[in-house]
Parts: structure tokens; sequence; C-alpha cells
């Protein structure tokens, strides 16, 4: 009945223990808080069941952070056992438990946090950017958010039932197979990569159709704001890229449950299949990260710089050449795999000229700042760690884009240092950057800045310290996975930096936690009193109240210029007809919420072979469907005379 789960599945080290521990004593307390409180019923009514595109935001943000503490977690203990773990001493966790760490960190960081950011931004700020006042798709962007939490559960239930995958964060064949991966880790990665990827591809098809058909009026293409372009070019590539891994993750779970022989060589298979397709999802997965940020960081300087966007043709057309090339560079992350000269050169040569669009915006930005009054403000302070960051990452790829180079040090740290410098040096401090640009827009009030600026040191001296090392150390024949070496190596140095390294990052991290409830409880003290426009923005989103009404505007707004607000403040816009008129937008509903809670036990029963549990969800996903599909759609309306009054009393304000 209950298929393999066993008591064992509950027993685990002790380290892990702690962390489970820790994790019911968390839950327990804030249920105990919406208890005391008396907030369950709000909580249904304004979160759960919310179709609003900037509530689901925040809730993608929410879970966001929470996959962040368990991911850092994750990568604090990996660099406290490298620090502890050489020659006779074995460090505080097992080899096994290592590489679980290793493939869960791994996994949470890039579907979770990356992702989570990215869809977090693009809920709160593109219908406000394109002048309208909701997605296109309302009912399958609250969807895509369901599934992409229960996937995210579902990794933390892997914490406390089980053991989750040791085969790395892209369970490359032979070992993610049955005869080397025989228990349940890779089952659970499997089954958490396959909800969150599907979540991801309904996002996606729905801020396409948004973007292509839901912009104001004379809006055209050529005069969306940038942070517009590079999430249309990020969300085509979602289009074009998740369903290659759907396919790929498909065919594992045929391997792994039915005993087809897709990637098993033994059975006729080849696990360079798996290793070509899972590579032609993940480069392209890269720009899909990184590609939002470029964009956040094309509203950040020049609002900050008080000018307006250096060469924004450039800019675009450097977007859509990145979103070309990422899908015609797969091959290099497996230059070692024996493919022909005349191939690796190939993508050698693709390779280093996807830096030229790349650079373009580096410059592109500097321009910008150049004669300009130039704010350093805390989200200009993440622009400027970034462009070091990235560019030492963006150089360091050029050298991995030569097959000579990378054969040397493909499998070792140096590869992992230009990967974070990528991720946390572009995706994360772009994130970071972005969250504080427009925290003020959703809540009305700053976080701390004094706060913000400590952070900001804790995380780029932290993550020099932590990452610069690994270069060196890969340099020097240091491997990933690494769990224990020899003192004679003479590592162990470097490996203490590092982890001194993350320890510095962590503390950034604490008062970038603490600074967010410290500004929440002081809210007053930090409130917007500017009317919603407090950096004296550009684009549509600041001429809306903070927080936006739901309705983002009362009348939709006609725009001429790339800066539409710029050019409403110099008197330079077409003028509006002040008439209101009455607004459908569509009601709460939890089907959403459902199809998540019943893929979450779809997943927990697939793992664990509990079968008969596994069709009875999946039965239930599918009836949750026909009900939501067959019904007609409801709206609540907001009349225009409800409008009106509620507009001018907020002028009056």
């Amino acid at each position: 009945m209950f298929g393999r789960l066993t008591l064992e599945a509950f027993q685990h080290e002790p380290s892990q223990n702690s962390a489970v521990i820790g994790m019911f004593v968390t839950g327990i307390a804030i249920v105990s808080l919406l208890f005391y409180l008396k907030r369950w019923k709000w909580l249904w009514n304004e979160w759960l069941t919310t179709v609003d595109p900037k509530k689901i935001g925040i809730m993608y943000i929410v879970v966001t952070l929470i996959m962040f503490l368990k991911g850092f977690a994750d990568a604090l203990m990996m660099r406290l056992q490298q620090a502890l773990s050489v020659g006779d001493a074995h460090g505080f966790i097992s080899a096994t438990h290592f590489q679980e760490v290793f493939s869960a960190h791994g996994t949470t960081m890039i579907f979770f946090v990356g992702m989570g950011a990215i869809f977090g931004l693009m809920n709160l700020i593109i219908p406000l950017q394109i002048g309208a006042r909701d997605v296109a798709f309302p009912f399958l962007n609250a969807t895509g958010f369901w599934l992409f939490a229960s996937a995210a559960l579902l990794t933390l239930v892997s914490l406390t039932i089980g053991d989750f995958s040791a085969a790395g964060w892209l369970a490359y064949p032979p070992l993610s197979g049955l005869k080397y991966s025989p228990d349940e880790g890779v089952d659970y990665w499997i089954w958490v990569v396959q909800i969150a990827g599907i979540g991801s591809t309904l996002a996606g098809i729905n801020f396409l159709v948004t973007i292509l058909k839901m912009r104001c009026p004379g809006m055209t293409l050529m005069k969306m704001p940038i942070f517009v372009w590079s999430v249309l070019c990020a969300v085509i590539l979602v289009i074009f890229a998740f369903p290659i891994l759907t396919a790929t993750l498909f065919m594992l779970a045929l391997d792994r449950y039915l005993d087809m022989h897709f990637f098993t060589v033994e059975g006729g298979g080849n696990f360079m299949l798996y290793v070509n397709l899972i590579w032609a999802w993940g480069h392209p997965e890269v720009y899909i990260l990184i590609l939002p940020i470029f964009g956040v960081f094309s509203e950040v300087v020049p609002t900050f710089s008080e000018k307006r966007l250096f060469g924004y043709a450039s800019m675009v057309w450097a977007l859509v050449m990145i979103t070309f090339f990422a899908f015609i560079v797969w091959l290099h992350h497996f230059f070692t795999m024996g493919a022909s000269p005349g191939v690796n050169a190939f993508f050698g040569v693709t390779t280093m000229l996807i830096a030229i669009p790349t650079g373009v915006k580096i410059f592109n930005w500097l321009f910008t700042k150049f004669r300009g009054r130039v704010h350093f403000t805390s989200p200009m302070l993440w622009f400027f760690a970034f462009v070091l960051n990235f560019s030492v990452a963006g150089m360091t790829g050029i050298l991995l884009s030569s097959p000579p180079v990378d054969y040397q040090v493909h499998n070792s740290l140096f590869l992992i240092a230009h990967f974070h410098g990528m991720v946390i040096g572009g995706v994360l401090f772009g994130f970071f950057s972005g969250f504080t640009y427009w925290f003020p827009k959703f809540t009305g009030f700053f976080l701390d800045e004094k706060l913000n600026r400590y952070a900001f040191w804790c995380w780029l001296s932290g993550f020099l310290l932590a990452f610069m090392p690994l270069y060196m150390l890969g340099f020097m024949g240091a491997t990933r996975r690494l769990d224990h070496y020899e003192a004679s190596t003479g590592w162990h140095p470097l490996f203490v930096l590092v982890g001194i390294g993350a320890f510095i990052i962590l503390c950034g991290a604490t008062i970038q936690f603490f600074g967010l409830f410290w500004s929440i409880k002081n809210r007053k003290k930090h409130w917007d009193h500017t009317g919603g426009d407090p950096w004296n923005g550009r684009t549509l989103e600041w001429s809306t109240p903070s927080p936006p009404p739901i309705y983002n505007f009362a009348i939709i707004p006609v725009v001429d210029q790339r800066d539409p607000l710029w050019a409403v403040k110099r008197g330079q816009a077409p003028k509006i007809k002040q008439k209101y008129e009455d607004i459908y937008l569509p009601v709460n509903t939890p089907v959403g919420l459902y199809i998540g809670f019943c893929s979450l036990i779809f997943g927990f029963a697939m793992t664990w072979h509990v079968f008969w549990l596994a069709l009875a969800s999946f039965a239930a996903i599918i009836i949750c469907l026909i009900i939501r599909l067959s019904g007609k759609d409801e709206f609540e309306v907001f009349t225009a005379k409800e409008i009106k009054k509620a507009e001018l009393s907020r002028q009056e304000i």
C-alpha cells in the first residue's frame, strides 16, 4: 500500500536531523501565529486563491527567499566540509550526504531561487510597464506559480523523508540510472524538476502573450521598456527550451520505472543523448536567468543617472542576438566528450561571439552614466558590483570557450567559480538591485538604506573571498564534488579562505533579512511621500500609486515615446481622455492551488512507487482542469463611479 516507503526513510544523519527539526519548529510557529492572529480567512481570500499578478509576484519572491535559505545552508555545509575535511580529518558529513547536498544546492538555486526571482519580478513589473491591468491568462499564471511552489515543497519533503539525488543537479546517466542510483533520490529530483519545469512553461506562455497582445495604445515593440524586451526574449527561450527538459526527464523516468533504455548503454541506449538534450535546455536556461537582469539594470542605470538609456536600438538587438546564440552553443558544456575538431571549433567560435552583444550592453550602461548625475543608491551599488563580477566571469567564459583550455579545467573548481560569477555576480546581484528599486512601488515604503549598504559590502567582499580562490584551486587540480583531500595538495589554506568568504556572505544575507523585517516594522519612518514616484522614474509603473490598485490603471495610458513618464513630466505626452469606464477583473479561484497540491502528492507518490495514490492525484488534476475549463469565467466589476471616487480621493491625499 505504501510502495517503497518504510520507517527507514525517516532516519538521517545528525546534521540533516537538525535541519528537519528546525524546519518543523518554524512551520509550527507560523501556523500557531496564524491561529493566534486569526488570519486564516485573510490568507485564503487575499493570497492563496488570488489571480492578481502583483500578489502572485510577491508569493514567488516569498518562496524564493525560503528556498534561498535552504540552498544557502547547503552551500555553507559544503564549504565548511571542504575547510575541515583534510588529511586525517573527515569533516562532519559523510561522502554520500555531501553528494546529496551538492545536488540539492544546484537544483534549489537554479530552479527555485533563480527562476523564482525572475518570475516574481515579471509578475510585479510587466503588466505595469506595458500599461495593462492584468496578464493575458490569470488562471494559467496562478497555476504556474502553484506548480512552482509545490515542487519547492517537494524538495523540502525530500529533506525529511528519504534522501535526495546524489547524481548532481543535472543527473547525468549512467550515474542517475537504476544500476548506480537504485534508491528514491533521483526519482525525487525527476519529479521536483518536472513539476517546476511545467509551471515555468505555463508562466512563459502567459507572459509571451501578455507582452505581445496587451500593450497599451501607442506602445510599439520599439517603444517598450528594455526590461519588457528582456523578459520577452527570456520567455521565448522558456517556451522553446523547457519542453526539451520535460521530454528528457520523461525519458529518464521511463528508463527508471519501466526499464526502457534511452540512456543505458547496456540496453542499447546512449547516455550522450541525455547530455545533448539536457544542455540543449541547460544553456538557454542560463540566459533565461540573466536576460531579465540585463533588463533590470537597463531600468536602474538611466533612472539613477538621470539620463535616457544610451543606445536603445543596439540594446534591443543585443538581446535578440543573445537569444539566438543561446540555442547554438550548448555543446561547449561537453567539449571533453570526444566531438570532432570541426564541431568543437564551431561551438567555440559561437561561444566567443555571444560575448559581443553582452559587451555592447556593458558599454551602453557605462555610456548612460557618462556625464549623468549618478546617484550612488543601493540599487546602483549592486550594479557596480555586477559590472565587476560579471566582467570577470565573462572573461573566464571566453577562456572556457577554447576547447583546449576547457579540456584542462572543465571538471575543476575553475568552472564553479566562473558559473557562480555569472549566477551570483549576475543574477542574484541583479535581483537585489531590482528588488530594492521596485520595493517602494509595491509596499509604499523603502528598505532601510543603511542596512542595505552594510549587506552590499558583506556580499561583495564575501563573494570575492569565496570564489576568487576557486579559480586558483581549479588550476591547482581541485575538482568538483570534492568532500575530502590530502594535506599534501596545499589546497587547505585556500579552502579556509573560501569558507571565511561564505560566512561573510552569510552576514550579508542575515543583514538583508533583518533589514527587511526592520523596514516593515518601521515602515512609517521609511514611507514614500511622493505618491508613487520616489526615484523620478521614466516608465509607466511609476505613474501609478504605491502600492498600485488592483486594476493598476484607472485609465489606460497612451504613449508615443520610449520614456512615457518623463514625457508626461515635460509636458510632451499625448493627452488622455479623463473618462472612467467599468473595469472587469477575474475573481479569485482556488483551482490553481488544488492543482499544485495534487501535483505535490503525485510527485511524492511516484517517488515512492505508491502508484494508486499517484493515479488518484493525477485524476484529481484532470478533474480540476475539466471543471475549471468547462465553466464560465467570472469577473469582479469595478464601476466607473467607484473608480472615479477612489482616484479623486487619492489625488486629494
